[in-house]
């Protein structure tokens, strides 16, 4: 299952729908690298909302998107965590450690237009 990663202005969204396979978070992970160069993108932001379980593999795979696109110039927030994901994946030793998270879309982008605004660009 392809996730949809929309462009908005300096950032891409991508929306996760459902549950995703190893190979759909590879592939997501792909996508993401590909279009950062090609967009030349300040950030991204990646929606959880939709998954009710994180596994181990999808945890590590999301720090290494975040610490990748990082590398690549653009800061990663991943939003949406759900109160029983969050539950669950500090009770198994689970952490996005060193990965910017918000509680949603809107607050996502507020952190990002916080983070990555130049001199110039009217911040105070």
């Amino acid at each position: 299952m392809a996730v949809p990663i929309l462009k908005q202005g300096p950032y891409l969204i991508a929306s996760i729908q459902a549950a995703m396979t190893d190979s759909d978070v590879l592939q997501l992970r792909d996508d993401l690298m590909e279009r950062v160069g090609r967009y030349r993108s300040r950030g991204i932001i990646i929606d959880v909302t939709a998954l009710d379980v994180m596994d181990s593999f999808a945890s590590r795979s999301l720090r290494s998107i975040a610490h990748m696109t990082r590398l690549r110039g653009a800061e990663t927030v991943i939003v949406g965590i759900q109160p029983e994901v969050a539950f669950a994946m500090v009770q198994l030793g689970l952490n996005l450690e060193g990965v910017h998270t918000a509680l949603d879309l809107e607050e996502g982008l507020a952190l990002l237009s916080r983070g990555t605004e130049e001199p110039g660009d009217g911040a105070s």
